[in-house]
């Protein structure tokens, strides 16, 4: 097969408020080269602002989502040339998962397969993670001698604690995707054929809320987590206030539909943006 071209790395498709940005390397089984890199950011940063977009999925084409870092591309060839080499395409990796990370809008995870080593870095970058129940998990670094960098090691401690943590980053033992939502890596598991529709349908409910609180409300999740109580407690007071002045009219129109119309019950879901003045 001729070299795949960077612009064809990543594939985009946007349909009804959804972007369906997807790894493109099916026959590398997603696995995360410079151009690939590269090409993912240039896309994330050309869907941020679009008013068409109002949810972000993160798919793979093939049977895998990503099989990690391209061993060749990635590692060998830029340790070949050199530590300046090297940095450079850590950055390209990296920034473009800082970027997703901190993205304007909800992004999803949809895992329909392998999820390995450097592909737990954009799948912590994103906000909500769902996995098909036969999707692969794996830390294999052990099993070749080095140890998980990159922030897998910080990422698979965030995300399902010190025990599991320990053992799935030294025995090198994948994990299915049941065994994945059980650990808390993503969100929830279900059948492969019914996993596009299940992220359809939260990705649904995402953009029927106000999304400057879609925004605020992510951004403080990521905030908090390394901060004391009282950290946190004042941060998201004045953060609180921000959006009260930022976005007056949503919380108005909010309150008018509960108080003055009881038409809306936050309980059982967002009010009704369409009655909002813009």
């Amino acid at each position: 097969m001729s070299e795949r071209l960077e612009e064809d790395t990543v594939a985009l498709r946007i349909e009804d408020s959804i972007a369906w940005v997807l790894f493109n390397r099916p026959e590398k089984r997603n696995c995360m080269s410079p151009k690939l890199n590269r090409q993912m950011l240039r896309v994330l940063e050309s869907i941020e602002f679009r008013d068409d977009v109002g949810v972000v999925v993160l798919g793979g084409e093939g049977s895998a989502w990503s099989a990690g870092m391209d061993l060749k591309e990635y590692f060998r060839e830029n340790e070949e040339i050199g530590l300046g080499a090297t940095r450079k395409a850590q950055r390209e990796a990296y920034g473009w998962w800082e970027r997703l990370r901190w993205f304007e809008k909800p992004t999803i995870a949809m895992v329909n397969g392998w999820c390995f080593g450097g592909a737990y870095g954009p799948l912590f970058a994103c906000d909500l993670a769902f996995a098909a129940e036969d999707a692969q998990f794996g830390l294999s670094e052990i099993n070749w001698g080095i140890l998980p960098g990159g922030g897998a090691s910080k990422i698979i401690t965030e995300l399902t604690g010190f025990r599991n943590a320990m053992y799935h980053a030294m025995m090198g033992e994948n994990i299915d995707g049941r065994k994945a939502a059980e650990w808390g890596l993503v969100n929830e598991a279900v059948a492969a054929d019914r996993l596009q529709a299940r992220v359809v349908e939260v990705a649904k409910v995402l953009l029927g809320k106000n999304k400057e609180a879609l925004r605020a409300t992510k951004w403080a999740i990521r905030r908090v987590r390394e901060m004391t109580y009282d950290n946190a407690e004042d941060y998201l007071i004045r953060a609180q206030e921000a959006a009260n002045m930022f976005d007056a009219e949503g919380r108005k129109e909010a309150t008018r539909q509960f108080i003055d119309e009881k038409t809306f019950k936050p309980g059982l879901g967002a009010y009704d943006l369409g009655k909002q003045k813009d």
